[in-house]
C-alpha cells in the first residue's frame, strides 16, 4: 500500500461472484484523495487493457464493513466466504450487475489510512465550495 500525504492507493484482489461457478479473482485499485474527500475511486482491472472505474461514497464502504448499506447502483454489506470475513460490494449499471467480495482486513486497513488523510467530519474543510459552484454555473458563451 502506498501512502502520500494527500492520498491513499492500494491494490486488492477481489473475488467476482459467479453464480453456479467458482468465484474469479479481479485486481482492483482503490484510491482516496483529499481533493475529493467524500469519494473512493475503484478501478477494476478486467483483463488486458480493460479497466472499469467506479466512484462512490467513502461512508458507504465504511458503513458496509459493519452492516448492509446502499440503495440503487452501489450496495455493501459484511459477510463470510470460505470461512473468512469479507465485505460484499454489489454494483449495477445499464450494462449489467456484478457482485464482488473484498477481504475485510485489507479493506479496513485501506479505509483507516483514508481517515488519517481526512478525518470523519472534516471532509468539508477540503472542498472549495466557490470553485465547485463556479464549475457548475460556468457555461460556454453562445456563438
Amino acid at each position: 500500500m502506498s501512502t502520500k500525504p494527500d492520498s491513499v492507493t492500494t491494490q486488492l484482489e477481489l473475488r467476482l461472484v459467479v453464480p453456479g461457478n467458482p468465484s474469479l479473482p479481479v485486481l482492483a485499485e482503490m484510491t482516496y484523495d483529499q481533493s475529493d474527500p467524500y469519494a473512493i475511486r475503484v478501478a477494476f482491472h478486467t483483463g488486458g487493457a480493460d479497466v472499469v472505474e467506479w466512484t462512490f461514497a467513502r461512508s458507504l464502504l465504511t458503513d458496509g464493513v459493519t452492516h448492509p448499506v446502499g440503495e440503487g447502483d452501489v450496495q455493501a454489506w459484511p459477510s463470510h466466504s470460505s470461512g473468512r470475513p469479507v465485505v460484499c460490494l454489489s454494483l449495477s449499471s445499464p450494462s449489467g450487475r456484478a457482485l464482488f467480495e473484498a477481504p475485510l482486513a485489507d479493506l479496513v486497513e485501506f479505509l483507516t489510512k483514508t481517515y488519517a488523510v481526512v478525518s470523519t467530519g472534516s471532509e468539508s474543510d477540503f472542498v472549495d465550495v466557490d470553485a465547485e459552484l463556479a464549475l457548475l454555473l460556468w457555461s460556454e458563451p453562445e456563438v
